[in-house]
């Protein structure tokens, strides 16, 4: 078995994964020493994220790279006799079934417990779906934008007078593929105390409807309909927001009332501390407008990084800073977040590592697999010889790869 020594070097993960969610799920296990062996279609190229732009070359990307480093490859049919057969050799010798497909699909590829436990009746069949594996929507695609305008998400992001908005990033995707790692892991520990596996079922619309929380309950407990406030304000504490600044912005939170005292002494404005109208969070609330007006006019005063010597102790600003301020190399190796390896075909590659730290455990960084490169190691390690790999690649066990791109 593939390991880095890491807490999860015991752990074979056999995963039908593509895009983001699924392989980001599995890319924490991965990173902490689970054996990830993806199972890709060849037909169609496998992982469609490997064409994803920019960065392509010879069937892999640097798309891919973010979700699939230190991952293994093998191209299997799931529809032919002999790719079935492999398959089910590689279950009765891992630990958990992971797929991110559409709902119907692990049903029909065979990737459910009540299919599997014959096999191996302490596997873990986990099936990220967009809505589900059975009901009206199960057949239906499901992409992070679309749910993200679904949930709710979009209606509460962006400017009062603007149109809906959807984040930056696909967080949609990330959150349901957190939910995953963690519920293959809470499932994993309850099969090795019992000895029996079970289906676990998580999806993305459900994910990101979880996420809705403190708005959720305002709504359904006392239905409160939460706003979108002009810079990304928050809907009840006040200020909790960004302000333009001489030379651009800062995010400034006071979720405390002492941080607010600070504020209006560091403006030079600690008469505002004695204000009804500021006197507390709901007296701030109702004056929103008043206070914001007040503190627009004084941060336009002065540049962020002025703001940021006089405020930095005293109450929680950062500066909202570009992409590429953000990824400064030296600020993410201080942060042990920077991720370096070199790469077979895209050469030097650094990416994000991901935000857990174990005492004594550092995550070793390896490429992610070219489609299909570790079949005869995977195989080897389950007995078959040459000649049976070859056997089994003549009877359609392994596909017809496709390096060109994926199927229409």
């Amino acid at each position: 078995m593939a390991s880095t020594g890491g807490p999860l070097h015991d752990v074979r993960i056999i995963s039908v994964e593509q895009f983001g969610a699924g392989p980001l799920a599995t890319l924490y296990l991965a990173d902490m020493g689970a054996d990830v062996i993806k199972i890709e279609d060849a037909s169609t190229g496998g992982d469609v994220g490997r064409y994803v732009p920019p960065g392509i070359d010879r069937g892999t990307s640097l798309y891919f790279e973010a979700f699939n480093r230190g991952k293994r490859s093998i191209a299997l049919d799931l529809h032919s006799d002999a790719g079935r057969e492999v398959f089910h050799r590689l279950v009765a010798e891992c630990d958990v079934v992971f797929s991110n497909l559409r709902g119907d699909l692990p049903g029909r590829l065979g990737l459910t417990y009540d299919q599997l436990k014959e096999r191996n009746p302490a596997v873990v069949c986990v099936a990220l779906t967009g809505y589900g594996r059975s009901g009206p929507r199960a057949m239906l695609p499901a992409y992070d934008a679309l749910v993200q305008a679904e949930a709710g998400w979009a209606a509460l992001t962006g400017d009062p007078d603007g149109p809906p908005t959807k984040s930056g990033l696909s967080l949609a995707d990330y959150v349901v593929g957190l939910s995953a790692a963690l519920a293959t892991m809470v499932a994993l520990h309850d099969a090795r105390r019992t000895g029996m596996g079970r289906d676990v079922d998580v999806t993305l619309l459900d994910a990101a409807l979880a996420m809705l929380t403190y708005p959720a309950t305002w709504y359904l407990s006392a239905g409160h309909r939460t706003e979108r406030h002009p810079m990304s304000s928050h809907p009840s504490i006040v200020p909790f927001q960004f302000f333009r600044t001489a030379d651009g912005h800062v995010a400034v939170a006071c979720p405390k009332e002492k941080f607010f005292t600070r504020l209006a002494e560091q403006l030079g404005r600690p008469e505002w501390t004695a204000d009804d109208r500021f006197a507390d969070f709901e007296s701030r609330r109702q004056h929103r407008t008043e206070l914001t007006d007040l503190l627009d006019a004084e941060f336009a005063k002065r540049t962020t990084a002025e703001w940021l010597e006089l405020l930095t102790g005293e109450v929680p600003i950062a500066p909202v800073q570009s992409l590429d301020e953000a990824l400064e190399r030296d600020f993410l190796r201080e942060r042990s977040m920077l991720v370096e390896y070199e790469h077979p075909t895209l050469g030097a590659v650094a990416s994000v590592g991901i935000p857990i730290r174990l005492d004594g455990f550092e995550p070793m960084p390896r490429p992610g697999p070219l489609l299909g490169q570790d079949r005869d190691q995977i195989l080897r390690d389950l007995g078959a010889d040459e000649r049976e790999i070859a056997s089994l690649a003549e009877r359609g066990a392994f596909g017809s790869a496709s390096l060109d791109g994926p199927s229409r």
